[in-house]
């Protein structure tokens, strides 16, 4: 903790996540057509600090199916509420999108929709079909909700066969309830190994550390997810998005990090990214490798 200071009951941001502003030509071109076209990229909406690392490298991350999502998480900058009808228009919009910018590798994502029959798994279908007419070259990630479980609702993914498949365990067993409320943590164990056991080549899983997780805990969901056949790991440091939102408990120090990374790649991870600043679709073209 020699890294930190704690200022009225808060821990402060050590240096290690001080981020640079996104620069170079190809950010710059990349976000004048955002602009101009209003496109919608998780990467500008939720301020990603590796923006411009990804967009440089070709990659971007979009949202699907609206911003307003059915479950209350308290780690979630997404407001929580009614959604708004489907817009089938959509999956063509997206597609244009990243058209537009010429993106290599897309990474797509979506509210979880517990209000639909099918979860939004059809939206999500054709939205990858519709990405795959206009830019067969793109390789696709798709960050699924839970779908809680519904397996007709997953095959729809698994049919469309997006290069990886992600679904994001968040955190440790012993605060899933507290930090996703309405998620189950063996449910989403359920769902990747499901998901592996069907043929799908990539999976990929995500936790975040800092809020009052032990190094044993994380471990122990290091192992539960390789035990589940996953592919691929994140491990990022949370942030606080609001006041409402669940406080930061830890800042994890970059030596903790690069410790989690050796002991995910002894566990047979084929990619393990571990670093305070990593987020999802972090590095997500390399783990097609």
């Amino acid at each position: 903790m020699s890294e930190e200071t704690i200022t009225s009951n808060k821990v402060a941001k050590p240096k290690w996540l001080r981020v640079k502003l996104p620069v170079g030509k190809k950010y710059t071109e990349l976000r004048g057509v955002v602009d101009k076209y209003k496109l919608n990229t998780i990467c500008t909406s939720g301020s990603c600090p590796n923006m411009g690392e990804c967009w440089t490298e070709g990659t971007a991350t979009f949202m699907i199916l609206g911003n307003i999502c059915t479950r209350s998480c308290g780690f979630c900058g997404v407001k929580t509420g009614r959604p708004e009808t489907v817009d089938w228009e959509e999956p063509e919009k997206v597609a244009r999108s990243i058209s537009l910018m010429k993106i290599k590798h897309a990474v797509i994502t979506s509210v979880d929709r517990d209000d639909l029959k099918d979860g939004g798994s059809i939206i999500w279908a054709e939205t990858v079909n519709a990405i795959r007419r206009a830019n067969p070259t793109t390789t696709l990630e798709t960050l699924i909700p839970d779908f809680q479980a519904n397996k007709t609702n997953i095959d729809r993914i698994l049919a469309v066969a997006p290069e990886v498949i992600s679904h994001n365990l968040e955190t440790v067993r012993r605060l899933t309830r507290e930090v996703r409320i309405q998620a189950k943590y063996d449910r989403s164990l359920e769902v990747l190994k499901y998901m592996k056991d069907k043929g799908q080549r990539r999976t990929k899983s995500g936790i975040m550390l800092g809020l009052g997780e032990t190094e044993a805990e994380v471990i122990e969901t290091m192992q539960d997810l390789a035990n589940a056949k996953v592919d691929i790991i994140t491990i990022g440091q949370y942030l606080q998005p609001s006041k409402k939102h669940l406080p930061v408990q830890e800042f994890i120090t970059p030596e903790q990090f690069a410790k989690y990374k050796e002991i995910g790649l002894k566990m047979g991870f084929r990619h393990v990214e571990s670093n305070a600043l990593v987020r999802s679709s972090y590095k997500a073209q390399k783990h097609l490798e």
